[in-house]
């Protein structure tokens, strides 16, 4: 939520866009498992997924 001036609080989530995937069916059902066993959404498991993956390609930051 922006503040009276117009910007966005540090502690707030930035707007999330939403994003078209096509899969596999199978690897689809592998990741819902996943997500399930971690007790997370298909959708935020995936998200975490592709920022660990990130993170890993910037060398851990």
């Amino acid at each position: 939520m922006a503040n009276p001036e117009g910007t966005q609080d540090a502690d707030e989530p930035k707007e999330r866009k939403p994003f078209l995937l096509r899969l596999q069916p199978e690897l689809l059902e592998e990741l819902r498992a996943w997500a399930a066993q971690d007790l997370r959404s298909l959708n935020a498991h995936i998200e975490f997924l592709l920022r660990e993956a990130v993170k890993k390609r910037r060398g851990g930051k």
